[in-house]
């Protein structure tokens, strides 16, 4: 019996090393400053992207940083995020990525799961990390990025620019550290917005995985121009041998970056692709309304993160033109992309949305296979004996393919509840609730972990699904939105949908909204036997997203508002 070599030939690099021998001089990397209405911009190009990561990755080696070793990142985006990360992949060193919009707490939590070897960032993750112990008892080394003198000696670390001369005097040619497509390349803690964060271990293939999905699902090709608005996403540009285009914004928060910033970058290298997530969306997009702005360059938008409102990609759909779509993509951290609808198919949509049929999230992408399962809160850990549902059933979404992770980094009882085992085959459980229709479209109904169950006693009487039953109350026009949470009333659970008001209307005290609220809940029979409503004065969000509500906080909220 012949044995099979498997041969070690992955890691992202090479797509950056081929862009430098094809398209040298193109651009690469632009990164924008904004000051008082004017626009500086610093810029790279592949050849020399390629060259600079080149010595850096020798002077991590040279420095004693090696193969194999952990290194949290913590830089904003700037030209040196994207030569410090091709750098950290070309030694075969494996990027710790966290949003340090998660919290100290959460920060802290990863750090100290992780166990990073080596700490990189700017002076005030180097304070930050110091005065509140990140890593410590593990990190070894320690690289400080920009700042003044005084912060560089705050911060107690050797500098890049130190790095840089190490690796530039050292005339031996970098090997880029090659691997097997199931070797961990790096670990990305999820944002912590639907639950306690968790380092997901991204393995080479998964990357070369989503490379293959942006050039044959979504068409992207070298010699495009991107707003790069999501760290991570920015990362696969000049992978692509596309250039990323990072506008002055905080990335944590892209619901206070400043429209005007983003337009400039986009008119100045006339973009033809956007990454934005529905908050940023709804923000440009209504700057674009009011300033009349165009953006004719643009020929494709992808937004992901959670769903967009229709009458958000409406209104930011006015600047483009006809023809342009903005591609809605589902997926998450562990699996991402997994499918994608076009914003002309989602808007034949919503009618059924409005009624409260869930959001269609359209067809899973190649070599993307997606099932719906039974709801259940234990571990699933054999496929074989899992419950299956069939079409029009709503259940668990579960995928499986290329750019699905296979593990949580140090929490296997995490890995255990979210990954079914089907021979070779690693399935993830979303997390997520939904079900595949006739046509094989996917529609998205909610988390599972904010479902309501209404019970009597120990009986569960009827069971409310998010974004079904919250829908059909959003097309009330005072509305904003809302959200269904259980209220604990003597033991029993009770269905009380939290209502947000548009900004301005203030609740009459006629009645005559609660009326007509009532009236929305018994069109439909998935929200009839919801009567109770709240009028919540601006819901807790996540401010990353804008679109995610923190329902544990409105649950509690709730809670005392019944007792009252």
């Amino acid at each position: 019996m012949t044995q099979t070599t498997v041969v070690a030939n992955a890691n992202i690099c090479q797509h950056l090393n081929t862009a430098a021998q094809t398209m040298p001089t193109e651009l690469a990397v632009a990164v924008q400053h904004a000051k008082q209405g004017r626009f500086d911009y610093q810029e790279i190009d592949f050849i020399s992207l390629h060259q600079q990561s080149d010595m850096i990755a020798k002077g991590l080696l040279q420095f004693g940083i090696t193969r194999g070793m952990k290194a949290v990142l913590m830089v904003t985006p700037s030209l040196e995020f994207f030569s410090l990360t091709f750098a950290l992949f070309k030694a075969g060193i494996i990027p710790i990525l966290v949003d340090p919009g998660m919290g100290i707490n959460n920060l802290k939590q990863c750090f100290e799961e992780s166990r990073p070897d080596v700490f990189i960032g700017i002076p005030k993750a180097h304070i930050a990390r110091r005065i509140l112990g990140w890593g410590k008892g593990s990190v070894k080394h320690l690289i400080n990025v920009g700042g003044s003198g005084l912060q560089r000696w705050l911060a107690n670390a050797i500098s890049l620019e130190t790095i840089i001369e190490i690796g530039r005097n050292q005339a031996q040619q970098l090997k880029i550290a090659l691997f097997e497509r199931d070797e961990m390349a790096a670990i990305l803690f999820t944002s912590g917005s639907t639950g306690t964060p968790k380092g997901v271990v991204y393995s080479h293939g998964m990357f070369e995985a989503q490379i293959s999905a942006l050039k044959h699902d979504y068409g992207i090709t070298p010699g495009e121009r991107d707003l790069a608005t999501f760290p991570l996403f920015s990362l696969f540009g000049p992978a692509l041998g596309m250039a990323s285009i990072v506008p002055d914004m905080d990335a944590s928060k892209p619901i206070s970056a400043n429209p005007a910033n983003l337009f400039a970058a986009i008119d100045q290298y006339q973009c033809s692709n956007m990454f934005v997530n529905p908050a940023l969306l709804e923000r440009l997009g209504q700057a674009g309304e009011q300033t009349q702005h165009k953006l004719t360059s643009v020929k494709r938008v992808i937004s992901a993160g959670a769903p967009a409102t229709i009458s958000s990609i409406k209104r930011f759909s006015q600047m483009l033109n006809p023809q342009v779509e903005v591609l809605n993509s589902y997926g998450a951290t562990e699996s991402l992309p997994i499918s994608m609808i076009g914003s002309h198919a989602l808007f034949a949509t919503s009618e059924l949305t409005d009624q409260g049929k869930g959001i269609c999230v359209g067809k899973p992408i190649q070599s993307v296979s997606v099932d719906i399962i039974a709801v259940t809160d234990v571990a699933q850990p054999e496929w074989a004996k899992v419950n299956k549902l069939s079409a029009n059933q709503i259940g668990e979404i579960v995928v499986s393919g290329p750019m699905v992770s296979q593990a949580y980094y140090q929490r296997q009882h995490a890995t255990d509840l979210a990954k079914i085992n089907d021979g070779d085959r690693v399935i993830h459980r979303m997390g997520d609730v939904g079900y595949i229709d006739d046509h094989g479209l996917l529609w998205m109904c909610g988390r599972k972990g904010h479902i309501v169950d209404a019970t009597r006693g120990k009986q569960r009487l009827k069971r409310f699904y998010t974004l079904p039953c919250e829908r059909v109350f959003n097309t009330h026009p005072q509305v904003k939105r809302s959200a269904i949470v259980g209220v604990d009333v003597n033991g029993d659970m009770v269905p009380v949908l939290c209502v947000e008001l548009h900004k301005g209307i203030v609740c009459s005290t006629s009645k005559i909204l609660y009326q007509e609220l009532m009236a929305l809940a018994q069109q439909y029979p998935h929200t009839e036997g919801i009567g109770r409503f709240l009028i919540h004065p601006d819901f807790p969000v996540d401010v990353r997203h804008n679109a995610k509500i923190f329902r544990e906080k409105l649950a509690i909220w709730a809670q005392k508002q019944w007792k009252e």
